[in-house]
């Protein structure tokens, strides 16, 4: 997702990784109008960020993808690379941690 600032004609005229108080709308970065601006944007900055943005949604899917692979026996997870199964196993790792941590909080709500 993208914060977008506009013109007073509607354009957009900047787009932002976090919410800024110039910039509170909110659009996805596939969107044309978006990609248009970067497209044609002279400022680095907003093609940097789109691209940021995209990566971090792109990485899940590859990790979804493996994890898809190695289930249907398509691959071995022992065929990839070291540094791939440390990264991945890490990733796995804590995003468990982070889903143990989520459910703790989900468990307290009735407490209070």
């Amino acid at each position: 997702m993208a914060y977008i600032q506009r013109d007073n004609d509607g354009k957009i005229i900047a787009v932002f990784e976090t919410l800024q108080d110039n910039a509170q709308e909110i659009l996805p970065l596939d969107a044309a109008e978006v990609i248009e601006y970067i497209v044609q944007s002279a400022r680095r900055d907003d093609a940097r960020a789109a691209l940021s943005e995209s990566d971090v949604t792109l990485i899940r899917v590859l990790e979804d993808l493996i994890n898809t692979l190695i289930d249907q026996k398509v691959i071995l997870f022992t065929d990839l690379p070291m540094a791939a199964r440390e990264k991945l196993s890490n990733r796995e790792k804590i995003r468990g941690h982070l889903t143990t941590l989520d459910n703790l909080m989900a468990d307290d709500e009735g407490i209070l």
